[in-house]
């Protein structure tokens, strides 16, 4: 059975593993302490992150985005990446904005700022940076909703891996209760959606040493 070096609350990590409950994959989920820097693990990924998958055979693919695309491509069943040339292109641009842009503008000042922090020794939270991803998320928000009200799911008509990266971002976030629901319907329908999946709902169970999600979190319907 394959592996998946992961951390519970890293939205990477989610991803893949929403990937993996798409696609009916069966792996052994190993949380890997990033900040202890384990010399068996750099060895697997001299980078040092996660998610990094390690098939039957010891090969190694790491990377979010890599082991998305290798497991859509190599495994039948439910495609996160249909469609025409174009089609694909848009869920690729969305998955880089939400890994990166929302990443860097949202996910790090909240996630980063108050987890963290704290497991890799970096000191207390900034409240300048948490600032800012609340000042940021509101953008954020604002454009999923514009998608998720111009279209069936965010790239198009067929949910995609743009879904799975928006909604395992958003999820991380949600569980420190940073999201103000009532005042983004369209995101909150949406987001409703992906929870319900049977792929999603084993992130759902996933708590944090020393943190509690809200009582929503866990809630399908809200």
């Amino acid at each position: 059975m394959p592996t998946l070096f992961h951390l519970p609350l890293d939205p990477f990590s989610r991803k893949i593993r929403i990937v993996l409950g798409e696609k009916n994959i069966q792996a052994n989920l190993s949380v890997e302490p990033i900040w202890e820097r384990r010399e068996e693990f750099l060895a697997l990924n001299p980078a040092g992150t996660v998610p990094v998958f390690q098939e039957d055979d010891g090969s190694i693919i790491a990377s979010s985005q890599a082991i998305a695309e290798y497991l859509d491509e190599t495994v039948p069943g439910i495609t996160l990446f249909s469609g025409t040339p174009k089609d694909r292109a848009e869920i690729r641009r969305l998955c880089a904005w939400f890994d990166i842009k929302f990443n860097q503008e949202v996910t790090e000042y909240l996630v980063g700022e108050k987890i963290m922090k704290r497991f890799l020794g970096l000191g207390e939270p900034s409240s300048d940076a948490i600032r800012a991803g609340y000042a940021n998320i509101d953008t954020h928000l604002c454009y999923i909703g514009y998608l998720a009200e111009q279209r069936t799911w965010l790239a198009g008509d067929n949910f995609s891996l743009a879904d799975v990266v928006a909604a395992a971002h958003i999820s991380c976030v949600d569980y420190l209760d940073d999201i103000p629901w009532e005042d983004y319907e369209e995101v909150k329908q949406w987001y409703a959606r992906i929870k319900s999946r049977p792929s999603f709902r084993p992130l759902l169970e996933d708590l944090v040493p020393g943190t509690k999600p809200p009582s929503h979190y866990a809630n399908l319907d809200f």
